[in-house]
């Protein structure tokens, strides 16, 4: 019997917000078609961590597209540059970070909005986190619906009105603590996701950098277990 579930493209980095924006779009009943990219960068466990999600959480088809952003660096994260460590929160909040990567999420973007049309999908998911994200300019609700409106502009299907693109953000309002006890609850297994910026060479989550204190600062908040292997 056919799937006559919508579809939808779902970022998935495997890190913890993506893999609970991944979790949103099963509940929302979408047929899940995961994209991963691989953009060179320093912290590419988070490529094993997606595959494991992806799995984990039911996506209908899982693709890790290699697009090397190494090419242009500008971050820490793509670069020969070090990660920001031991950072206070309001040293997080005063700056974009170096650890921002140029224009990452407008082209993951693009991307996803490529495939959704050609799946004849109109419903696009990312974990983006306007609270909680390290002052990163690509995750603020603005930028969404910048981007929602280019979709439905710049596209075929857009300008012959097949469908109305849509831009899911369900995390970007919600604290670091939220988004894991949403998580918890739609069956998310944190264990299996992997956030830090500079993991050891087996994995290991550093446990100092911005990734790794909002992280553990959440988990801590919801009361919740963290289950992440950290160096420190």
């Amino acid at each position: 019997m056919a799937d006559q579930r919508r579809p939808a493209v779902v970022l998935l980095s495997g890190g913890l917000d993506s893999a609970t924006a991944l979790a949103v779009a099963r509940r929302d009943g979408f047929r899940r078609h995961a994209l991963t990219i691989a953009y060179g960068q320093r912290h590419a466990a988070e490529l094993e961590a997606a595959r494991r999600v992806a799995a984990q959480l039911g996506a209908i088809e899982h693709r890790v597209v290699p697009l090397d952003l190494r090419a242009f660096g500008g971050s820490a994260l793509t670069a020969d540059l070090d990660v920001p460590k031991d950072r206070s929160a309001e040293a997080m909040a005063a700056g974009i970070p170096v650890t921002y990567v140029p224009a990452r999420n407008t082209v993951f973007l693009a991307l996803a909005l490529a495939w959704a049309e050609t799946l004849e999908s109109y419903d696009i998911y990312l974990g983006v986190n306007a609270i909680d994200y390290s002052g990163y300019p690509d995750c603020r609700p603005e930028f969404i619906a910048a981007f929602e409106q280019l979709a439905n502009l710049a596209t075929k299907a857009g300008v012959e009105r097949r469908g109305q693109f849509q831009v899911h953000a369900p995390l970007v309002h919600l604290a670091k603590a939220d988004i894991i006890r949403l998580g918890i609850s739609l069956g998310v297994d944190y264990s299996l996701t992997h956030s830090c910026y500079d993991p050891a060479p087996d994995g290991a989550a550093c446990g100092r950098c911005d990734s790794c204190f909002l992280r553990r600062a959440g988990f801590a908040a919801a009361g919740v277990s963290d289950p992440t292997r950290y160096n420190q």
